[in-house]
């Protein structure tokens, strides 16, 4: 048997040879083995397909893979027909994703089975929110790949497509078929003769892979670019206005795929500055879409400042419109009632706009889970979310199929992430974060899937050694499954879980410092700041308690939801303990099922997130033998850095809270570090 030490020395071995930077992400493959690919015709496309068999194969040397698009009723949309040597496609998008499942299944030790493997949504989109001066609103990895400041910001170098084509060809490899090139608080500019011209030479690069481009646009363009007197979407000259922009964008892109609109949301304009509904603006602009098979995705992240509870808005302006919509017409929705928390119960509009196209928002960069600094898997929080049951037509009714197609006749079906892409090296500013983005891929073309197989799938693709590769030695992989693969990836399933627990528990939600979203910051409420952006608007915490009441006595979010969670969600009884202070407000001395107060339940819950990362932070030091040393510094470093940042979390949010329950931390629970004085202040230079 081959001892420890010796497998030690021969991936140490390779990691001189095979320097990492992340740049390549899950896409490391490369082979000598020869492989004979047939296809009876040509396109970029098809080339495409091709280029990457011959680079990547890793099946029997000298095997004969044939390519073919045919016309199959059981093949859906873009999805494909796979054997161990065969891809059947209705389309050349699907023959090429039909080759990175292939590959996929080589790379992580799959059995190619026959099968058919059709998309779960017709639209897998990218919302990138990209400034036109190349910044990058919630962006952690740099500036935009897209956008940049300066004399020559809308000139495409070679540099330039190079980077396209390589973020074309990792959405491509999960799935990903549409990409918003720009921010959802946009730049009238980017409806611009300039800006099309620059989206245009994105779009050509993107093409060839199956990706179609869309544009976020300001609601106010008629009368910010074209000078009119109003926006009103129910006034003619308005509707002439948009109808002959969209002319001239399908004379510049002939597969342009539509319009993002954030419109009357945080102080963006829309149609109800002109007493008009969300319907009225969407459908004026369907309906210039329409002639050329473009959609509308209309976000219904909506809340207003005088609103007695922000998580019940969004359900009541859009309820009333449900089947006043037009087809092309897809209502975007965040994942939960407020906004892409740590944990939110699903919004209440999945399942129950039954006559309107509604998709998923997720958000893959971290913008309230640790920014690029935090390891967080979040395919466990999207299992969750589209695994939660809506009850709107019986069991069985998850935010998935409600959302798929499977119960509704939806026309169109769709799924939104958030990027978290930028100019940065490894792209996303953590290399875990590249998890992020390919486990959002694969769930949007298969919501099936559950975050330990993407977690497996992901790591075996990103850090498998060369060496151990190459090697004969069976023994050498069990090392690597067996050190490496099994306690990174528990590490990863785990660190959501983790992040929730250092800093909000048990359903505390919107506790974040200031206007970074980063640290923690219960106390912030500065005077004349609107209620609903402070902390405390969320916890409620007094002398009395803590949490949000939404019950049926309380602000009566609950009744959005479909019995029997209606009931289940109000009755304290019977209320999810990851949910209970969102839901409820209550006394600190309410006993929890465990039997301890909720104080000290609180309590046990930062200590316990605190203590994951340290346990995280063991984990990835004992994994340094099998890691090349870039990506294992700059992952020890961040994750040194999470730990600081856990223990200010647990200190900050116990001491504050403390104020107000009068009780002491236990015992057996480390003691603070910090002082409140110190972290209210800013104090702490580890953050």
């Amino acid at each position: 048997m081959i001892k420890l030490t010796s497998v030690i020395l021969l991936i140490c071995t390779s990691i001189s040879l095979f320097a990492e930077n992340g740049s390549k992400l899950w896409l490391r493959y490369e082979s000598t083995t020869a492989v004979n690919v047939v296809c009876d015709r040509t396109s970029p496309t098809l080339a495409i397909a091709r280029s990457e068999l011959e680079k990547a194969w890793d099946g029997e040397a000298g095997a004969t893979v044939v390519l073919t698009v045919v016309k199959d009723s059981a093949i859906i949309g873009d999805g494909f027909r796979i054997s161990k040597n065969s891809i059947q496609a209705n389309t050349e998008p699907g023959i090429l994703y039909g080759v990175f499942e292939l590959l996929r299944c080589q790379q992580t030790d799959q059995v190619t089975q026959e099968k058919i493997s059709n998309p779960a949504y017709n639209y897998r989109i990218l919302n990138h929110w990209d400034n036109p001066d190349g910044s990058i609103e919630r962006g952690y990895a740099g500036g935009s790949i897209f956008w940049r400041r300066g004399q020559d910001s809308l000139v495409v170098t070679e540099n330039d497509k190079l980077r396209w084509k390589e973020y074309a060809r990792a959405n491509a490899s999960i799935g990903i078929n549409g990409a918003v090139l720009n921010n959802v608080n946009a730049s009238p500019s980017m409806l611009t003769k300039d800006y099309l011209e620059k989206a245009k030479a994105i779009a050509e690069v993107l093409r060839p892979y199956g990706i179609k481009i869309y544009l976020s646009i300001k609601f106010s363009s008629p009368s910010m670019l074209g000078g009119l007197s109003s926006s009103d979407p129910l006034d003619p000259e308005v509707i002439q206005w948009w109808q002959t922009k969209v002319n001239e964008i399908y004379s510049i892109i002939p597969d342009f795929g539509g319009f993002l609109v954030k419109a009357n949301s945080e102080g963006q304009p829309g149609p109800q500055n002109y007493g008009r509904t969300h319907a009225d603006g969407a459908n004026m602009l369907a309906d210039a879409l329409k002639p050329f098979g473009g959609i509308v995705m209309w976000r219904a992240f909506v809340y207003a400042p005088d609103s007695d509870d922000r998580a019940g808005q969004a359900y009541n302006e859009f309820m009333p419109l449900d089947g006043q919509f037009r087809e092309n017409v897809i209502i975007q929705v965040k994942n939960g009632p407020v906004d892409f928390q740590p944990r939110e119960p699903f919004s209440p509009l999945f399942g129950a706009m039954k006559k309107t196209s509604v998709m998923p928002e997720l958000q893959i960069t971290m913008e309230y889970l640790g920014q690029e600094v935090h390891l967080v898997f979040l395919a466990s929080m999207w299992e969750e979310f589209l695994n939660s049951e809506t009850y709107q037509e019986g069991s069985g009714s998850t935010v998935a199929r409600c959302t798929d197609g499977s119960i509704f006749p939806q026309k169109y079906t769709a799924i939104a992430g958030v990027s978290n892409i930028g100019l940065d090296t490894n792209w996303c500013g953590h290399h875990f974060a590249q998890a992020n983005w390919y486990a959002f891929g694969r769930l949007a073309w298969n919501n099936k899937l559950t975050s330990d197989q993407l977690g497996e799938e992901w790591i075996k693709q990103t850090f498998y050694m060369p060496a151990s590769n190459n090697s004969a030695s069976s023994e050498s992989s069990t090392e690597w499954t067996e050190n490496f693969l099994i306690p990174i990836k528990e590490m990863m399933l785990q660190s959501r879980e983790a992040a929730v627990n250092y800093m909000m528990p048990l359903g505390l939600h919107h506790i974040f410092a200031g206007y970074d979203h980063y640290g923690p910051g219960p106390w912030y409420a500065p005077k004349g700041l609107r209620a609903d952006w402070t902390p405390p608007y969320y916890h409620q915490a007094d002398t009395n308690g803590i949490g949000f009441d939404r019950t049926l006595k309380g602000s009566n979010a609950v009744s959005q939801y479909h019995e029997p969670l209606r009931s289940q969600f109000n009755d304290v009884n019977t209320c999810p303990e990851i949910y209970l202070l969102w839901f409820h407000h209550l006394p600190w001395d309410y006993k929890m099922k465990s039997g301890r107060t909720l104080w000290d339940e609180l309590c046990y819950h930062y200590e316990a997130g605190f203590q994951k990362v340290h346990e995280f932070r063991k984990i990835w030091d004992a994994a340094k033998p099998f890691l090349d040393s870039d990506r294992f510094a700059e992952v020890q470093k961040k994750l040194n850095e999470q730990y600081l940042n856990a223990q200010l979390w647990k200190d900050g949010c116990l001491l504050y809270f403390q104020q107000f329950s009068r009780r002491a931390i236990p015992k057996d629970i480390e003691p603070p570090v910090h002082n409140l004085e110190g972290i209210v202040s800013g104090d702490h230079p580890e953050i």
